[in-house]
């Protein structure tokens, strides 16, 4: 059985952030599925403004949206000067038997991700 990579985590939450996203209504003005590169989603819905979405694989069922508060600022601080909304999606994705274990390629997982955290509205 093949363990899913860091990318591969980060892009299953992305697919999943982005259904809920397109269920929305929102439209993608940019995508950037790269690890560590922010913000994932640019969105837009005429008569709105601008929301940038961050999101997070986490391995944390319980607690999938914590996420680094100091780095959180800095983004802040480039969303305030571009006038846009910070959404932050932290998507909980663990092994379906145990979480103790990886999660492997084509084995069940568990998901957690109800909504996003409106960081800056």
């Amino acid at each position: 059985m093949q363990i899913l990579t860091k990318q591969e985590l980060h892009n299953l939450a992305m697919n999943i952030v982005g259904e809920k996203l397109t269920k929305m209504g929102y439209e993608f003005q940019a995508i950037n599925s790269q690890l560590k590169r922010h913000p994932q989603f640019v969105l837009f819905k005429k008569g709105e403004p601008t929301i940038f979405v961050l999101v997070k694989a986490t391995n944390n069922l319980q607690n999938p949206n914590d996420y680094d508060s100091i780095w959180m600022e800095t983004f802040l601080n480039h969303a305030k000067k571009q006038n846009a909304k910070v959404w932050f999606a932290g998507v909980g994705i663990a092994n379906a038997e145990s979480v103790e274990n990886p999660v492997f390629k084509d084995q069940p997982y568990y998901v957690a991700f109800d909504d996003f955290v409106r960081v800056l509205e």
